[in-house]
């Protein structure tokens, strides 16, 4: 009987972990898709801006790029996640645009960093498989002297 009490218990606690488990995947998928919607949003807003003043514009893409570096320092996923909708979201765009769009310099310079960006470009280059070992041979030295 006391047995019995502490297999229900336990049979309960595992449906309760269980149950929890299965739940956050889906909430970091509700994470990501939010962000990848932001930055869809956010590169729509970027291909439509005309700002009259070049120093408006400069100041525009240096808060872009702290808006990202801030993301990627507070949340990894959720910036691999925005680089990967701004990336989908200027390869669309970049299909039907062509020079009519008369986009500015700025724009294509980060346009060009959001086209080749992909998930490892931050990381560390991986360390070698091989080994690397240096042979040394001594050999005698021969002195002929005539004195």
């Amino acid at each position: 009987m006391k047995n019995d009490k502490w297999i229900t218990l336990g049979f309960v606690l595992l449906m309760i972990f269980g149950l929890k488990a299965q739940e956050e995947p889906k909430q970091q998928e509700d994470k990501s898709s939010y962000y990848e919607q932001r930055a869809k949003q956010d590169a729509e807003y970027e291909q439509s801006l005309a700002l009259d003043k070049e120093a408006d514009e400069a100041d525009f893409w240096a808060d872009q790029k702290q808006y990202e570096k801030d993301l990627k320092a507070r949340d990894k996923k959720a910036y691999k996640a925005y680089m990967k909708g701004k990336r989908d979201a200027y390869a669309e765009h970049e299909a039907h645009c062509g020079h009519h769009c008369g986009h500015s310099d700025y724009y294509h310079h980060h346009a060009h960093f959001y086209y080749t960006y992909h998930s490892n470009y931050y990381r560390s280059p991986s360390r070698r498989a091989t080994l690397g070992t240096r042979v040394k041979i001594g050999t005698p030295n021969l002195r002929v002297g005539l004195f």
